[in-house]
């Protein structure tokens, strides 16, 4: 199964990323968020943080944790690449992700993403698998 597909949008653009089940579509939305930002063959798994998240419903929770990760890499400047999901309710994630801090001589970075939105917001869940559809803030 691929991990996300690029969605096309007038303004922004999205993902739309695929799981076995719903935690394996949270790790591989954040990947997909991630591999807009830089190419991910380039980055280790040098160092790792423990991230949180809480929400109302499960598509608040989509925009609080790819948020969540947004904010580490806005603050610490690390391009995460591998998210083990550690518990899931639908409405609270624990994660570690691993990564390393950007290097600009060997990460190219592409666009930025400012911020995950609700925007066409899609959380499915299907006997064959799950989906998240999100669009991101350029």
């Amino acid at each position: 199964m691929k991990r996300f597909d690029i969605l096309e949008h007038t303004a922004d653009t999205g993902i739309i990323a695929y799981g076995r089940d719903l935690p394996e579509a949270f790790a591989n939305a954040a990947y997909g968020m991630f591999s807009l930002m830089a190419d991910l063959r380039q980055v280790r798994e040098e160092t790792s943080r423990y991230v949180e998240a809480e929400a109302g419903d499960t598509e608040g929770l989509v925009v609080s944790w790819l948020n969540e990760l947004l904010y580490i890499f806005d603050v610490e400047r690390i391009i995460f690449k591998r998210f083990d999901i550690l518990e899931f309710t639908g409405t609270r994630l624990r994660a570690d992700a691993y990564g390393e801090k950007a290097d600009p001589s060997r990460h190219r970075l592409k666009g930025g993403v400012k911020a995950a939105t609700y925007h066409m917001l899609k959380v499915m869940e299907r006997r064959d698998g799950c989906s998240i559809q999100v669009i991101f803030d350029v």
